[in-house]
């Protein structure tokens, strides 16, 4: 183990840094998700009784640099049992605010840290989900540490490490393929909302208030997902629409863009209403 692993203290969530998990340890003024709402407190508040558990990164200074937080998997967006579930293993890596705390092992032993609690309480194993792509949440890094895949659903990878044998695999809920009904006479925005992610609740949040600029022609819902039913209902525990139509939502788009996609659909429902009205004289 290299002397920079050795300086790294793993700790639970206290309540002194509850703010700062809030918004995945982007706290430097203007960070962008600060504009992500309060549906992580509301969601932490639900799940710290149901299973959640957060641990923390503190370099030798003291300072926070990564998190990681799981749940068990019946309160995750996969299928399973006697597993647990990682959300999200993050180590700040921007150089506004907290600063660079990637490339020093300090995501290696958060995970250890977590599959050795899960271990501890005899949970047959761990999963997480990976990015095909090199970027967040990559699969291959969690490859490296002896996870291998249990299922697949376009970029994302449902990865796994058992530990005991005849662990059951996870796998993905069933694509349902649902879409909102339309509302009658309305551009209909809505958006799937976990609330562990603050990236996919920032996604919403800038939906809404996109939204709100066109005053009574656009409606906005959100679908409480935490909800297990209507997770399983979706098939997906995050996603918007427009219209029944999907927006990409990684990264989140800009507001101006939604309001954009918004606008184009408000301008086709301007055109259907002026046609019926004058077909109607």
């Amino acid at each position: 183990m290299s002397s920079e692993r050795r300086r790294i203290t793993v700790v639970d969530l206290s309540p002194e840094y509850e703010r700062l998990y809030f918004v995945c340890l982007e706290d430097w003024p203007g960070a962008e998700l600060a504009y992500a709402g309060d549906h992580k407190a509301r969601w932490f508040r639900d799940m710290r009784d149901r299973g959640l558990r957060v641990k923390l990164a503190l370099d030798a200074h003291g300072r926070v640099g990564g998190m990681i937080h799981y749940v068990p998997i019946e309160r995750s967006p996969a299928v399973g049992r006697g597993l647990e579930f990682i959300l999200c293993i993050w180590v700040h890596g921007h150089a506004s605010g907290r600063g660079d705390f990637q490339g020093h092992g300090m995501g290696t032993a958060l995970l250890e840290a977590a599959e050795a609690d899960a271990r501890a309480r005899g949970v047959d194993g761990m999963v997480a989900w990976g990015l095909a792509l090199p970027v967040w949440m990559r699969a291959s890094w969690f490859r490296r540490h002896g996870y291998r895949r249990a299922d697949r659903r376009g970029l994302a990878s449902l990865v796994w490490k058992p530990f005991v044998d005849g662990a059951e695999p996870p796998r993905w809920p069933a694509v349902t393929g649902r879409r909102p009904e339309p509302v009658s006479g309305k551009v209909l925005v809505t958006g799937c909302v976990n609330g562990w992610c603050p990236a996919q609740n920032l996604a919403f949040e800038r939906a809404r208030r996109a939204a709100a600029t066109f005053g009574d022609l656009v409606e906005c819902r959100r679908v409480d997902t935490t909800d297990r039913e209507a997770m399983l209902a979706w098939g997906e525990c995050d996603a918007l629409f427009v219209d029944g139509r999907r927006v990409r939502t990684g990264p989140p788009p800009s507001e101006a863009k939604l309001a954009a996609l918004i606008r184009k659909r408000v301008r086709r429902l301007r055109r259907a209403t002026a046609l019926v009205t004058s077909s109607r004289r």
